[in-house]
């Protein structure tokens, strides 16, 4: 029973220990099963996008012309078909990316707040307008993506559409069902600062501790099994 006692000890505190813990991963693991991480991503609300058309080369400018601030030439060039036609996204090195009208070469870039909630509004389906935007231009809990990017507010479940002021790329979507999976995340993995860290040292040594605990508990399960049995049996009298 010494044994017993010593196992007995053990499984209380440390299951005491880690207990609030155990409910945070059992609570987030519960929410992560119920929402699909499509619904979580917003994915549900991406317009459909129309069929590519191609790109009409003959009404092109002469890209070979494309220069960024500095006179250089980019390193890469990447055509795209837009809502408002041909763009070109250029690379430039060691410089942010910059946006170019395909066809006259004029730069679009940065966006101002009406392209940004422009594009923003044409990638959702969501039937009303963003009630405001706001300049990103530093990395947070939320949003890690390309920088400077315009935060494009709707109304709708507390969306946010994230698009970067160089290239006019939609780069995310976050909404309030997004948020509080990201904060269940972060209580799950025990990174509240960066939500992101699951290998370091404070989840290894708790993820221990649980473990020691349940192996505890059920080398303790013979032991209860036992004397629960002992106690049901009833005495022998001797005549």
């Amino acid at each position: 029973m010494q044994t017993a006692r010593l196992v007995s000890f053990v499984h209380k505190w440390l299951a005491l220990l880690v207990g609030l813990q155990i409910v945070f991963w059992v609570v987030s693991g519960f929410f992560f099963t119920i929402f699909p991480i499509e619904q979580i991503r917003s994915e549900h609300l991406i317009r459909t996008a129309p069929v590519a058309r191609a790109i009409d080369t003959a009404a092109l400018g002469d890209l070979r012309l494309i220069r960024d601030t500095q006179s250089r030439a980019p390193v890469k060039l990447t055509l795209e078909q837009r809502a408002d036609g041909p763009v070109a996204v250029a690379e430039f090195e060691g410089g942010a990316p910059a946006l170019f009208d395909a066809a006259t070469l004029r730069q679009l870039s940065p966006l101002d707040r009406d392209a940004a909630m422009a594009i923003a509004s044409g990638h959702v389906t969501l039937a009303r307008p963003p009630v405001a935007a706001e300049l990103i231009e530093a990395e947070s809990a939320e949003y890690r993506g390309a920088l400077p990017a315009w935060r494009v507010q709707f109304a709708d479940s507390g969306l946010s559409v994230y698009v970067a002021a160089n290239t006019g790329a939609v780069t995310a979507r976050r909404s309030d069902l997004w948020r509080l999976y990201d904060t269940l995340w972060a209580l799950h993995i025990m990174d509240w600062r960066n939500h992101e860290d699951f290998n370091h040292p404070l989840i290894i040594a708790v993820t221990a501790i649980t473990l020691i605990s349940v192996i505890a508990g059920i080398v303790l399960i013979p032991y209860r099994i036992r004397l629960r049995t002992s106690r049901r049996r009833p005495a022998v009298s001797e005549s």
